[in-house]
């Protein structure tokens, strides 16, 4: 019960006037401010209902729900919004906080300095301060000299062998060969490329919606040559030390030079290469140098047999220069996945289960702008149901092609649309140097 008569009197207002988005925002913010989680979650939550993409009010039920130490809740809330460039600072922050709640103390410094570098205004000194010493018992304090640590000192990077290949990759026949042609090759193939004066090695960057499978075919290039693989996070380069991401980027590309022939695979690589004009902070820009340096190689044969790719949802994002030949100087559309390549994928997610007669492709017509990871998660939906009723009868019973039809046609495309929106304005605003031509014909035709 609220002991206060002027947020009685809000709270009134609202439940006389439940459409009113500005008084169930400000009664929310009042809420907050006054140390009623509880009440002012539900509030967040009502106003959300009117207002479902609203950063505010989801950075508003981000902090009741961080106060309130629902970490999780807290991220999956800003979860939509920090998976764009750009996203407010403060979200950056509350996301730092709850991060810094689950233990993960590398993504909380990374998101917390990235914030502040944007706006310093949001500053936190009391979480820049448990930052500064890590308090989760399963990662150890960094001593006092890690600014200074040596230079050959270990990336978080990993080298694994991938049992993914082309064959393993649903459609996307122009992707896989543009890969073929640039990547693969020049290794397979090295005498016929050095007649020409073509080393092995170089750089693609793959763009495209989220979901739409960039890192199974960095893995499938891996696995198509039997190469090494090596796939870098933010967490493996990005540190809060300056100088140390700079220094385990490097780490990174030893690593992978002394596992040639080896697949390097760069994602959301538009926070590591973001345009440096846009960066407030000089060591943030010297990250950015460090990188286009140890792509150009201390010399001509550093890179060779290294096969750099990268993976972002926003290439405009990146600095041109990355673009320079030598560089990523081959962009590669990975688009949402078309009729036949949506049956596809979902004939290889469903291949190891017990199934009847099944009609893809009429799962496939109703999917329209699903990618692969929308189509994972209606085989993963209709999966349970169908484990539900084997269990009941005792027996595995075959998915059919309804049991698909039924999710699918509750399913929403969780990206494709917005992330199309955007690409639109720049194919259309901001395209001189016909960078985006790929993707006239995605945003000028029926999609």
């Amino acid at each position: 019960m609220l002991d206060d008569a002027g947020l009685q009197a809000l709270r009134e207002a609202a439940r006389l006037s439940p459409d009113n988005l500005p008084l169930r925002r400000h009664l929310a913010e009042q809420l907050l401010t006054k140390g009623y989680l509880a009440d002012a979650e539900a509030e967040f939550r009502a106003a959300l209902l009117l207002a479902p993409k609203d950063p505010g009010i989801s950075a508003g039920l981000a902090e009741a729900f961080v106060r309130q130490s629902a970490h999780g809740a807290a991220l999956s809330a800003l979860e939509p919004f920090l998976a764009s460039p750009g996203y407010p600072p403060r979200m950056g922050v509350l996301a730092a906080r709850a991060l810094l709640g689950e233990g993960d103390f590398g993504r909380a410094a990374y998101r917390y300095h990235e914030a502040i570098a944007r706006d310093a205004s949001v500053a936190d000194p009391e979480l820049a301060a448990r930052l500064t010493t890590p308090v989760a018992p399963s990662v150890p304090a960094a001593p006092p000299q890690y600014a200074t640590t040596p230079a050959d000192a270990p990336s978080g990077a990993e080298v694994e062998k991938s049992k993914v290949t082309f064959a393993d990759v649903a459609g996307m026949d122009a992707v896989k060969e543009a890969l073929r042609v640039k990547l693969l090759l020049p290794l397979q193939q090295p005498e016929l490329f050095a007649a020409y004066g073509k080393r092995a090695g170089g750089g693609v960057l793959m763009y495209g919606p989220p979901g739409a499978g960039k890192t199974h075919l960095a893995r499938a290039a891996a696995g198509e040559l039997g190469a090494s693989f090596v796939n870098v996070g933010l967490s493996d380069i990005l540190d809060m030390y300056v100088g140390s991401s700079e220094r385990n980027l490097r780490a990174t590309f030893d690593l992978a030079r002394r596992s040639r022939p080896c697949v390097l695979f760069f994602d959301e690589v538009d926070a590591l290469a973001a345009r440096r004009s846009d960066m407030r902070q000089a060591h943030t820009r010297q990250l950015v140098n460090q990188f286009l340096a140890e792509l150009d190689g201390v010399d001509q044969d550093a890179n060779e047999g290294v096969l750099v790719l990268a993976a972002t949802n926003a290439p405009w994002y990146i600095d041109v220069a990355f673009r320079r030949p030598g560089r990523f100087d081959q962009l590669v559309f990975v688009p949402p996945p078309d009729a036949s390549a949506r049956a596809a994928i979902l004939r290889l997610l469903c291949r190891d289960k017990p199934l009847a007669e099944m009609d893809f492709d009429a799962v496939a017509r109703v999917t329209d702008h699903f990618v692969g990871a929308d189509l994972k998660g209606v085989v993963d939906r209709a999966v349970e149901v169908k484990l539900q009723q084997s269990l009941s009868a005792g027996r595995p019973i075959p998915m059919t092609t309804n049991d698909l039809l039924a999710v699918a046609q509750n399913a929403r495309p969780t990206a494709v649309r917005e992330w199309l929106a955007t690409a639109r304005n720049y194919v259309l605003h901001a395209n001189e140097s016909g960078a985006w031509d790929e993707l006239m014909p995605w945003i000028k035709g029926k999609r």
